[in-house]
């Protein structure tokens, strides 16, 4: 009888073997790949958009980048699942951000027909000038410091899951969130 950690290596071992065939353009393998992983990737980008609808669509999308980027998958920087849920969340992360954006038009359109009635500039700008004030924050942190203060505070992920999405030691997550909203103090100026 073989442990967890045994079973979880011959099941690395055998979706790397299925992405190799998956590059090779092997729809076979592309559709075990699928069963080995859709409920995986489903469940994160359903965490992140928490919409069946739209989740299902992201999933579709996900499958078709794996498909195209396949040939990109390198053994040795990172497991097969691991691969395929940075690409899940990507999308996920993309599709908030449109919607968002979306939301912002529309929101912008009425904000527009409010200001037509009323004179509400000065409100507006600080908001505007707020909003750009932390994005600009945000790209003085590191790549790593950005992704996870993205994933815990706009995602909704806890450091655990933080720290299995990007396959790292939870320490490593937990330090770059407090490096990272320190940073953000500092450059914002707040005080604690």
């Amino acid at each position: 009888m073989s442990t967890p950690s045994e079973s979880a290596r011959a099941s690395d071992a055998h979706l790397e073997a299925v992405m190799i065939r998956v590059a090779a353009g092997d729809q076979d393998a592309f559709s075990a790949l699928y069963d080995a992983t859709s409920g995986h990737l489903f469940a994160v980008i359903q965490k992140v958009l928490r919409n069946q609808a739209l989740s299902e669509e992201v999933l579709q999308d996900v499958y078709v980048q794996i498909w195209q980027n396949a040939g990109a998958y390198e053994a040795g920087r990172g497991r097969v699942i691991t691969w395929c849920l940075t690409f899940a969340h990507r999308r996920a992360v993309d599709r908030v951000r449109s919607v968002r954006a979306s939301q912002e038009r529309d929101l912008a359109q009425g904000m527009k027909e409010y200001q037509e009635s009323y004179d509400d500039v000065e409100d507006t700008v600080t908001l505007r000038l707020e909003s750009e004030r932390v994005n600009r924050a945000m790209e003085d942190l590191n790549s790593g410091q950005a992704t996870v203060i993205k994933l815990a505070y706009y995602g909704g992920y806890t450091q655990q899951e933080i720290a299995r999405i990007m396959d790292l030691p939870l320490g490593t997550v937990k330090t770059r969130i407090r490096d990272g909203m320190n940073r953000l103090r500092t450059t914002l100026g707040v005080r604690t």
